[in-house]
C-alpha cells in the first residue's frame, strides 16, 4: 500500500477577496514541480485576523499571501519582518522560518522586476509616481533599491503625498500640474483604469506623453490599461501590471519552495489575465 503524504495548505488572505490568480498560479506550480500542496482563498473581515493567526499554527497553514485590506494589519502578528515590510509598512507574504512566523514584501521585488531586465538609458532618470497609497509606497522602495533618486509623486487626494514625499525624499507636484513634469518612466499606482467603474480612466492624458520613455501601470485587469494603450499610440513603450504580478508570485514561490513558478502556471495567468 503506497504511503499517503498529507497536503499542505497555502492561503491568500484579504477582504472582500475578489477574483485572484494566486490560487491559480501557485497550485499549478505545487502540482507540476510534484509538492503535495494547494493554496486556497480565505476572505477574512479585519477583526477576524487575530483567530486566523491562533488557527495557522493550530492547523500549520505553511504560508499565506496578504492582500489588501490586510498588508498592514497582520504586522503585529508576525514573529519576524524583512527590511522590506519595515521600509513599505506592508508585507504581501507569510512564511515559516523555523518556527518564527515571518513576514516579507514581495509587491517591491515584483514591481522592480520587470525594470530590472530593461537595459534602460542612462537619460532615463526622473520617475513620476501617480498615486501616493500602498502600493506607491512598495513602487518607492523599489525604485530606490534601483539607485533611482529623482522620482516626483502626486495624488489626486492632496494631501496623501505628503508624508510619503517626507519619508522617502521625493518631489511632489499637485495631481492638476502632474502634465508638468519631465519624466521618463511614468507609474499609474492609482487604481484609473481598473476593471470595472474607472475601466475607461486614465490617470494621464495621451498628449502629455512626450519623447520617448516607459509607462507602467501597476493596475493588471484589464491587461491593455487606456493608460498603457495611449502611451504606446504616443510612441512609449508600456509595463503592464501582469509583469508585477507574475515577479511577485514567483518571489513567494521561491521563499516557500526554493522553485521558480513552472511556465505551464504563468501561461496559465497570462492567458486567463489577456482573455484567451
Amino acid at each position: 500500500m503506497s504511503q499517503f503524504t498529507p497536503y499542505s495548505i497555502y492561503g491568500i488572505i484579504g477582504y472582500p477577496l475578489g477574483h485572484s490568480m494566486s490560487p491559480l498560479i501557485h497550485t499549478i506550480s505545487f502540482q507540476d514541480h510534484d509538492i503535495p500542496a494547494v493554496l486556497v482563498p480565505f476572505p477574512m473581515p479585519p477583526e477576524e485576523i487575530p483567530t486566523l493567526f491562533k488557527s495557522i499554527r493550530l492547523l500549520n497553514i505553511r504560508g499565506l499571501c496578504v492582500t489588501i485590506p490586510h498588508k498592514q494589519t497582520v504586522i503585529p502578528f508576525l514573529d519576524e519582518v524583512t527590511d522590506h515590510v519595515k521600509k513599505a509598512g506592508a508585507a504581501n507574504l507569510i512564511y515559516w522560518k523555523g518556527d518564527k512566523l515571518c513576514g516579507d514584501n514581495t509587491d517591491i521585488i515584483g514591481f522592480i522586476e520587470p525594470l530590472r531586465k530593461r537595459d534602460l538609458p542612462a537619460e532615463y532618470k526622473s520617475v513620476l509616481l501617480l498615486g501616493a497609497g500602498g502600493a506607491a509606497r512598495g513602487a518607492v522602495v523599489g525604485l530606490q533599491d534601483l539607485g533611482f533618486t529623482d522620482i516626483t509623486v502626486t495624488d489626486i487626494v492632496d494631501d496623501l503625498p505628503q508624508k510619503l514625499a517626507e519619508e522617502f525624499n521625493l518631489k511632489m507636484v499637485p495631481w492638476d500640474q502632474r502634465q508638468n513634469v519631465e519624466a521618463q518612466i511614468i507609474i499609474n499606482s492609482t487604481p484609473l483604469g481598473m476593471q470595472g467603474k474607472f475601466e475607461d480612466q486614465t490617470a494621464y492624458d495621451k498628449e502629455w506623453f512626450k519623447g520617448k520613455g516607459i509607462a507602467y501601470d501597476i493596475v493588471y485587469t484589464p491587461f491593455y490599461t487606456r493608460f498603457r494603450r495611449e502611451a504606446e499610440e504616443a510612441g512609449w513603450e508600456s509595463i503592464s501590471g501582469e509583469d508585477m504580478f507574475i515577479g511577485q508570485a514567483n518571489a513567494q514561490f521561491k521563499i516557500w519552495t526554493g522553485k521558480d513558478l513552472s511556465e505551464r502556471a504563468k501561461e496559465a495567468v497570462i492567458n486567463s489575465l489577456q482573455g484567451k
